[in-house]
């Protein structure tokens, strides 16, 4: 028998949400968004020598390898479906200069290791940082005249230093530098150089963020004077994000990127709400560091804050996630 209405309790709810969130089928069949393994970039960390598995301490289970080791990881990684890497190279003392010269080498470590990985892996794709913070002698992502950090004369060295990595067969550079106009100018030197099929990952909106430290002991890279403030973003700054990002999408960005993730995914939101290309955040070395410290104290559950971080960014609209969490996730991903 049916009740009616004047039979229901009082205070009786028609409309319950548990109903949608009441088994594990029900909840997955009506999750609005979702993880898989083809949504990572992982960034891989490379230094010279051979046999180097070099453990960084601020980053947990993170490791900076040698080229052969860097090789057999990325092989891992795409035989458990992670679609990309993201390159960076630690280049010695001796090597670093303020002309960006060793960036330029096309015998270089970034050049030998996207050579490497390409052959040993042709179908993984290989993305490569392109700024000059790893070859400075001061640490910064351009050139330093009269203490200051000049724009256009760094863009060519970072267009050519594309170009370079390009030839040896980067599936997209990412410049990562925030020097203005620099995407139309390194677009240009790709489509003269006979390069029109390598893409461009645009750090569009990378702001000068606490959340670096970890990445810049990974790689020795923190700036020697000053801070990185006149040409990285200002983090109280929103229009300013959705700007650049469009700036690059019009300069000839194929995918662009906010940098960090967690602490702006309110920019995230705003730029996949503002350019028709594809967006990537990248979960910076900081996220993952706090997450790292806060388990090892028994304070959360990693893997579980892990997938909620990763989830977050896919929920505020970004279509690819730069992560040291990408093998982790990815097992995980895999297990289920």
């Amino acid at each position: 028998m049916t009740r009616t209405d004047s039979q229901l309790p009082s205070g009786y709810p028609l409309v319950r949400g548990r109903r949608n969130r009441c088994s594990p089928s029900r909840r997955a069949m009506l999750a609005e968004h979702r993880l898989h393994p083809s949504d990572f970039i992982a960034p891989l960390f490379i230094a010279e020598g051979k046999g180097v598995q070099d453990p960084i301490p601020s980053m947990p289970d993170y490791h900076r390898l040698s080229l052969d080791l860097a090789v057999r990881k990325a092989a891992s990684w795409h035989q458990m479906g992670i679609p990309a890497v993201l390159l960076f190279v630690m280049v010695p003392e001796e090597k670093k200069d303020n002309e960006g010269t060793e960036a330029l080498n096309p015998d270089g470590l970034m050049q030998m290791a996207v050579k490497r990985i390409k052959d040993t892996v042709p179908g993984l794709t290989v993305m490569t940082d392109v700024a000059l913070d790893p070859y400075s002698s001061y640490g910064h992502d351009g050139i330093v005249q009269d203490g200051e950090i000049v724009n256009d004369e760094s863009v060519d060295v970072l267009a050519r230093m594309a170009v370079n990595h390009a030839r040896a067969g980067a599936d997209y550079v990412a410049p990562s530098d925030m020097m203005d106009g620099r995407i139309g100018e390194i677009r240009r030197a790709l489509e003269a150089d006979g390069h029109p099929g390598t893409g461009i990952l645009a750090y569009s909106a990378k702001y000068a963020s606490g959340f670096y430290g970890p990445f810049r002991d990974a790689l020795d890279s923190a700036p020697g004077f000053g801070d990185k403030k006149t040409y990285q973003m200002d983090p109280a700054n929103v229009r300013e994000a959705v700007r650049e990002a469009q700036m690059d999408e019009a300069e000839g960005a194929d995918i662009v990127m906010v940098k960090p993730g967690l602490p702006y995914l309110d920019v995230v939101r705003a730029v996949r709400e503002a350019v028709h290309v594809p967006v990537a955040v990248y979960n910076v070395s900081g996220e993952y560091a706090m997450i790292k410290a806060a388990a090892q104290m028994g304070w959360l559950d990693e893997e579980a804050a892990m997938m909620e971080s990763l989830l977050a960014c896919k929920r505020a609209g970004a279509d690819v996630i730069a992560t040291y969490w990408a093998e982790k996730a990815v097992a995980l991903l895999n297990e289920s």
